[in-house]
């Protein structure tokens, strides 16, 4: 990406093994992120540009001298920011804090995106997938590099519990993804609030009981409705807008909890005396999906979850850039790229 809607495909040097605890991974599936479409629309122009994509899946080519969990020829499935497994933060389950770890792409890492990938500390970032390359589940396995787990995230940070109410404010890949996981961990209720109607059906499929399709205070109304009055015992905000988030901490009850997971564009938290008054936690971040891709990944398997129905178009490494603009455009909730 060389700049706000300039992404081209180009030919860079080979991925190699640089390092002893290296992997080389050729590319099989990746997609494009929503988090994608913020430097989308936003980003500076650039005389190099910037690698892009960080949710992908492949196989392993080689591996360095260090590496023992995965070897040539392993399918595998990379979260989207490698860790070293090692350390005091990725020890806790929270790896997207590795104090050694990163971020795929950029000028000096090669992104998802790509034919083949460099990976770093291979054994701390990297899980073996018990399947072939062209398995049918592949679209479901590829979504626990990122969006299923962090839609899994946002309801884990939003306290989603066995019968009780949760609501999900966006119906992209990650807010549809934040409802399996809220039916997945017992959510008696889950109110979506999305407008799309390809999405909304999604939605239902997926779980959702209620669809609350006004925006702004009407939505904070009609969620105070169907709650009597009293709101969400958990909320998923998959945005990040700060309209998004004043609407998740509005739509949430008195000691209830917000999940944030959508990239903030914003510097503060929005109705902050209401929430402080309310004892409403606010908690989220960047997910580290790699603490629980082994949790998901028998779920995907035995196909009790179906997180690969976001995909709704595929495209080839010549297709990306269309990819950009056509999920920018809001043609495609999630578009995959096959090689």
């Amino acid at each position: 990406m060389y700049g706000a809607h300039d992404v081209r495909v180009e030919t860079v040097p080979d991925a190699h093994i640089a390092e002893p605890t290296d992997a080389l991974v050729r590319v099989t599936r990746a997609c494009i992120c929503g988090s994608d479409l913020w430097p989308y629309n936003s980003m500076p122009r650039s005389d190099v540009g910037n690698r892009m994509g960080h949710e992908f899946i492949g196989l392993v080519e080689d591996v360095g001298s260090s590496v023992r969990t995965v070897k040539k020829g392993d399918l595998v499935v990379a979260p989207f920011a490698w860790s070293d497994g090692t350390c005091e933060f990725c020890q806790q389950g929270l790896q997207t804090s590795c104090l050694h770890g990163g971020w795929w792409g950029g000028t000096a890492l090669d992104g998802g995106q790509g034919e083949a990938v460099r990976v770093p500390f291979a054994d701390g970032t990297l899980v073996a997938l018990p399947v072939g390359p062209d398995h049918a589940l592949m679209p479901s396995l590829l979504t626990l590099s990122d969006v299923m787990g962090t839609g899994h995230h946002a309801a884990r940070a939003a306290k989603v519990r066995a019968g009780k109410v949760a609501a999900v404010v966006g119906d992209g890949a990650v807010g549809l993804c934040g409802v399996i996981a809220a039916r997945r961990l017992g959510a008696e209720r889950i109110i979506m609030l999305g407008r799309h109607a390809d999405r909304v059906a999604l939605a239902r499929a997926f779980g959702a009981t209620d669809i609350v399709s006004e925006r702004g205070d009407a939505a904070i109304e009609r969620v105070r409705e169907l709650t009597d009055g009293l709101g969400a015992h958990s909320v998923l905000e998959c945005v990040g807008h700060g309209e998004a988030m004043r609407t998740a901490v509005s739509i949430t009850r008195a000691g209830g909890a917000v999940g944030r997971v959508g990239v903030p564009q914003e510097t503060t938290i929005p109705n902050a005396q209401p929430t402080f008054y309310d004892n409403i936690t606010i908690a989220g971040g960047p997910a580290p999906v790699r603490a629980y891709i082994e949790e998901l990944l028998p779920d995907v398997l035995d196909g009790r979850i179906e997180p690969g129905r976001v995909f709704d178009r595929v495209t080839s490494i010549e297709g990306v850039p269309d990819g950009y603009r056509a999920m920018n455009e809001r043609e495609a909730i999630k578009v995959m790229i096959e090689f």
